[in-house]
């Protein structure tokens, strides 16, 4: 197996197309877990400093997916779903997935634990009590045929080769490599069996693509090789500069979602779910564009429906009757609290015109939000909540985050979170998330 390894990091190392049957011999090493976490590890840096080509992408990608179970429905089924590179407050799974359900599309959704800065799914919802995303692919095909739609962890079952190259390259700082992000996220939403995808590929200071430039590149690989694939894929490259919503981190994460499925919670995050969900149903062709998309996305938030898939989906998945009906009236009752409240305040007068997403990560993550090592414990009580956003009013000494702890904060970390905010003598605007659309 070393040989094996040498051969490929050489051929990435020389730039020469890589061997087709080593490539195989690689991926089958990773996903039966036969190769060392050390040659792993070895190949993940040679492709994150030299890359690979489309080719060898298509190929690691094809192989990843088959490396495990296929999920398979009959051909007339709307099978959907979307996959976010990460963001800081990027809650959106946790309401498209029920808001399209309850649009008559079908989404197996897989999703992630948190990933270097970015929060993870899988981690948000591991926040309700008894929800459990360790699902099998019949399990996601029978929730799914209930009630239309699951949200799973990545498991052995599927795509078992990429769960291990994930989790390797959150702790080895070779999350931002473009062949592999694409063969990552293609890989496990092939194998869902999907008709149509949407890709939310951020960009900004909290993104692991810093510029437009970055995410485009990111974007048309991506959009490349999943329709390659057969799945009508389009990608919407966001902006990650401002946390998204109001909560950040896990628990409080639910609590903001909760508060959208009830036609409720901040207008920000409202746009996103609506902007990805319209144009899912517009790519199955559930509606003639993607406004009117938009559109019924918003109704099923405003009616219910939208929150009633969600508590379906939550008992499907584990949660009891009660919980799952007592964290659609009262949320921050069913879900665990931080010991600790700090308040900071505004040390200027104006109007907010940003809030450094990065800075409030990091701080989340030493406290336990998300990890450093693969056997850390995520803490779901450790967040913030926003009393302020981009283009809002604020005053000197008005209270405009709220951090929830249970670990003693730093006077760095006081300074850094205080220092977070800027505030603009005049006027700015709320924030624009949708920078470009690839297709």
């Amino acid at each position: 197996m070393s040989n094996l390894v040498a051969r490929l990091c050489e051929s990435i190392n020389s730039g020469t197309p890589l061997n087709q049957s080593d490539l195989q011999l690689f991926i089958d090493g990773v996903a039966t877990r036969a190769l060392p976490i050390e040659a792993i590890t070895q190949w993940l840096k040679a492709v994150h400093t030299h890359g690979i080509s489309v080719e060898d992408t298509v190929a690691l990608t094809t192989g990843m997916m088959h490396s495990g179970a296929v999920l398979s429905w009959d051909d007339a089924r709307p099978i959907a779903d979307k996959h976010s590179t990460g963001g800081v407050g990027d809650k959106m799974s946790l309401m498209l997935a029920p808001a399209l359900a309850a649009c008559g599309a079908e989404v197996p959704m897989l999703a992630g634990r948190g990933l270097g800065h970015t929060g993870g799914t899988i981690d948000k919802l591991e926040a309700i009590p008894g929800f459990n995303c360790a699902l099998t692919p019949e399990q996601m095909s029978n929730i799914v045929d209930q009630i239309g739609c699951c949200i799973a962890a990545q498991n052995d079952a599927i795509a078992p080769a990429d769960g291990l190259l994930y989790a390797i390259r959150d702790v080895t700082n070779t999350v931002d490599s473009i062949p592999l992000i694409t063969a990552s996220i293609v890989s496990k939403k092939a194998a869902e069996g999907l008709q149509a995808l949407v890709l939310d590929v951020k960009c900004g200071q909290a993104a692991f693509m810093k510029t437009e430039s970055q995410a485009t590149e990111l974007a048309q690989s991506m959009v490349r090789v999943a329709q390659g694939l057969g799945i009508r894929t389009m990608a919407q490259i966001t902006d990650m500069n401002q946390p998204i919503g109001t909560h950040i981190g896990n628990a409080l994460e639910v609590i903001e979602s909760i508060h959208v499925l009830n036609g409720k919670g901040p207008q920000d995050t409202i746009n996103l779910v609506a902007m990805q969900g319209g144009a899912l149903l517009w790519l199955l062709g559930r509606c003639e564009n993607e406004e009117q998309g938009r559109q019924l996305i918003i109704e099923s938030l405003n009616d219910g429906r939208a929150a009633e898939k969600f508590q379906q989906m939550c008992v499907a998945q584990g949660a009891s009757q009660s919980v799952a009906k007592e964290l659609l009236q009262s949320p921050s009752d069913v879900l665990g609290k931080a010991h600790h409240i700090t308040e900071i305040k505004s040390q200027g007068n104006g109007w907010v015109d940003s809030i450094d997403s990065m800075v409030l990560a990091e701080i989340a993550r030493e406290h336990g939000a998300g990890r450093f090592a693969i056997e850390d414990e995520i803490d779901p009580a450790v967040g913030f909540i926003l009393n302020a956003v981009k283009g809002n009013p604020i005053r000197s000494g008005q209270k405009w985050i709220e951090f929830h702890h249970n670990q003693p904060m730093s006077d760095a970390q006081r300074d850094n979170l205080s220092n977070a905010l800027t505030v603009a003598s005049t006027q700015t605007q709320p924030i624009e998330r949708l920078i470009k659309v690839i297709q």
